[in-house]
């Protein structure tokens, strides 16, 4: 079972974004689950490549996970633990 962040009710806000990603990513890690999936929303695209920059930074990368965008689904991100 995949855990799921839903951002359509924070996606105003940079920092409830950036605090909800990275809780979700630690939850992975804590529970051992293998995949994430977050959920920006089709929209203009801008909070998808907002979270697809946050989840390249060094410090989460460190986690040991890679990013896939669903190819079915643009409005959906999935973060695969190894």
């Amino acid at each position: 079972m995949a855990l799921t962040l839903d951002l359509h009710p924070i996606f105003r806000s940079d920092r409830d974004i950036d605090k909800a990603v990275r809780a979700i990513l630690f939850e992975a890690v804590r529970t051992k689950q293998t995949t994430v999936e977050i959920i920006p929303g089709k929209g203009s695209g801008q909070l998808k490549k907002r979270v697809l920059a946050f989840l390249k930074q060094k410090s989460l990368l460190k986690l040991g996970y890679r990013v896939e965008t669903d190819a079915t689904n643009e409005g959906r991100i999935i973060v695969r633990f190894n």
